[in-house]
Formats: structure tokens, sequence, C-alpha cells
């Protein structure tokens, strides 16, 4: 479950409170919904320059129907899925811009995909992008 703490913090949670204490409270945070501004900050990492990249990761009918400023659990479940890889990425590539160069750019062990569009589409796709970084991190792959 350290996946899930190091993607507290990307979502801006507090490293003290519920989401911090256990993991049940954590994953039950998600399950109830998480708030909006988490979405606006996980969308400023990866597209710090593009205003509707947010949108990509929740449709806009669905961000504007959006009740009492949180999103529901299927949107905090991608939504924190992408907050993982992110921290997962900055990790092995330690600097906001490379994270963003290896989630945008098309990768060959990935059938020339970009890694960011398989973490958006679903959990298959984002555990792709994590075998891929595990192999970056041991050094066995190109």
């Amino acid at each position: 479950m350290d996946e899930l703490r190091e993607a507290a913090t990307v979502l801006g949670l507090s490293v003290h409170g519920a989401a911090r204490a256990s993991d049940a409270a954590y994953l039950s945070l998600i399950r109830e919904g998480l708030p909006l501004r988490s979405l606006m900050r996980v969308a400023a990492f990866y597209a710090p320059n593009d205003g509707l990249f947010k949108y990509q990761i929740v449709p806009k009918a669905s961000l504007q129907r959006a009740s009492g400023q949180r999103l529901n659990s299927s949107q905090s479940v991608r939504l924190t899925r992408l907050a993982s890889v992110w921290a997962l990425t900055h990790r092995i590539w330690k600097t906001d811009q490379a994270t963003r160069d290896f989630l945008f750019r098309p990768h060959s062990l990935l059938e020339n995909q970009r890694p960011v569009d398989l973490v958006l589409k679903d959990e298959l796709g984002a555990q792709q992008v994590r075998s891929v970084l595990g192999q970056l991190d041991a050094g066995s792959a190109v």
C-alpha cells in the first residue's frame, strides 16, 4: 500500500489526516469521493499548461455535475491511479519535467503508445506502464 500512500501526497491529501492513518481509511476516502481540488492538483502535475487536461480525467459534463465539490467513486479511483503512476514515475525520473516527458512520449515497450493514455484508459494499461517503469528502475528496459 506504499503506492497508495505516495499517491496521497500527489493528490494533496493530508499526511497526518485519516488518509494516512491507515490503508483502510485511505481506501474509504477514495470510495467516498476525493475532493475536486485533488483533480486540479493531479491535472497540474501532468499538464501544467493545459487547462483542458482535467477533462481527460473527468469529462466536463460530469465535472459540472459533481455534487458537494467531490468526485464520485469511479472518478476517484481513476484519479488515484493517475496519482500513483505519477508518484512512481517521478521516483524514477526525479523531476517533474522528466516525469512528463516519459508519460507523454510514445514508448516502444508499450507498442508506441503514450503511457499517459494507457493510464487514463484503465487499470490494465496502468499495470503495463508500471511494468515498464519497474524494468527501467531495474535497468533492464530500453
